[in-house]
């Protein structure tokens, strides 16, 4: 009798342990085509920086200064990368405990991330290339914001800058929209960045404007791109780079993804266009300037809502995005006379607030979205909240971190310095040797 009950317990026990382990298993099966599609999405995002954006914003200033762009573009990478690995990504993504609300931890040098972890943000997905998608994001958000501050920055000083932005802002409002924080909890919507990269990159990128003060001769002396060539290419780059950022957004291979990529275009090209025309009836003439940075505008505006809206929504955001930022790019050089050297806030900033506000209409399904949970008033006081809260923290921090760092390192270059250009006196190389 004794025997018989042992039986059975064993039975059961080990029917438990085979249950559990399948059930186990099942968590943790990776879908290979979801993991492919990230992969690609990791590469494409990353490729928006570097040769992307590097080529964009080098073409955009003067020939004195292309070098120092590519120079600072790359060196952000680099050092991100590494941040990430150290502790950067726990802080974004990892379990903060009792104040998981506010910022994560753990993770530290890539800890307890193994080949077959996974994370409850994508579960059928390795982490490593969770990881990795994320890094390409954390990576393109600080390098935004150096387009505001190019042809006056010490290199030093960019360098802390990028390091401490990444640690004080990005990965706290990181965390607050995508791991799980308080602004994740309240419902907002931001599929791709809105908040997290576009709306902070240019708060961040107004204040340090501000901050380092105008360049010399700014706002009577021309300073026109030293070549539209690298700019376009670096533009088109950008846009393709664009579906990896959005549609990888999905984190699968599905639907989803595939109406992230339609949207993506539309934007982008009802963005161009809209730009376009503003410019021509204003100046006479359409620019190839102009209609790259319509582009760029298109594509920040749709990024938030790029998940959740359909292609009438998508048109809409475009034009919206190309003549608001238009004009908001000319008050703040000609009526504010703000040296954004290359336009970072009117583009980003702007173009990443508008967006997330309209995802809070245009998602809902009556305006031909994929539905909300909410009223569309309920849902746009959500997305408000979120920008408004992303404004305050990164505006505050930004302008502590840079007054700590003019006091003790100096931030902008000697002016005999920026004169010579900073290819030369920070980094004692040419872009070009002709």
């Amino acid at each position: 009798m004794k025997g018989s009950v042992m039986c059975r317990l064993l039975f059961f026990l080990g029917f438990s342990l085979l249950a559990g382990s399948v059930s186990a298993g099942e968590a943790v099966v990776i879908n290979g085509a979801n993991t492919a599609w990230l992969l690609t999405s990791s590469t494409l995002v990353l490729f928006m920086t570097i040769p992307g954006l590097a080529l964009f914003y080098s073409g955009l200033v003067r020939v004195k200064n292309s070098l120092s762009i590519l120079m600072q573009c790359f060196a952000i990478t680099c050092l991100v990368s590494i941040l990430w690995m150290v502790f950067v990504y726990g802080l974004a993504f990892g379990n903060g405990g009792n104040i998981n609300h506010l910022i994560g931890g753990g993770k530290v040098f890539m800890g307890g991330i193994k080949l077959d972890s996974v994370t409850s943000f994508a579960k059928d997905i390795p982490e490593t290339v969770y990881f990795m998608f994320q890094l390409t994001f954390a990576i393109i958000t600080p390098a935004l914001i150096a387009g505001a501050y190019a042809e006056r920055m010490k290199f030093s000083a960019m360098l802390w800058f990028s390091a401490l932005w990444l640690i004080l802002v990005y990965a706290p409002i990181a965390h607050w929209v995508w791991g799980g924080g308080w602004l994740m909890q309240r419902g907002l919507l931001d599929f791709a960045g809105g908040t997290v990269v576009h709306t902070n990159a240019g708060v961040a990128a107004i204040v340090v404007a501000m901050v380092l003060g105008n360049r010399r001769g700014f706002p009577d002396t021309s300073m026109p791109p030293h070549n539209m060539t690298l700019t376009v290419a670096g533009a088109s780059m950008l846009w393709v780079g664009w579906f990896g950022f959005n549609a990888g957004s999905a984190l699968a291979a599905n639907g989803n993804a595939g109406m992230a990529m339609a949207v993506t275009h539309i934007a982008a090209a009802a963005g161009s266009l809209a730009w376009m025309c503003c410019e021509w009836l204003r100046y006479d003439k359409p620019s190839v300037l102009g209609i790259v940075t319509g582009m760029v505008a298109g594509l920040g505006t749709i990024t938030p809502a790029s998940g959740y809206v359909g292609p009438v929504g998508a048109l809409v955001i475009g034009l919206l995005a190309g003549c608001v930022c238009f004009f908001a790019t000319q008050f703040i050089k000609r009526s504010l006379k703000i040296d954004d050297s290359l336009d970072v806030f009117p583009v980003h900033g702007v173009g990443g607030v508008m967006g997330t506000l309209l995802t809070g209409v245009f998602a809902a399904e009556s305006m031909g979205g994929l539905g909300l949970q909410t009223s569309i008033g309920e849902q746009v006081v959500k997305q408000l909240t979120g920008v408004v809260a992303t404004i305050l923290w990164c505006g505050v921090v930004s302008l502590i971190v840079l007054l700590v760092l003019d006091k003790t390192l100096g931030l902008r270059v000697s002016s005999d310095d920026e004169t010579e250009g900073l290819d030369l006196t920070q980094h004692n190389e040419k872009g070009y040797n002709l």
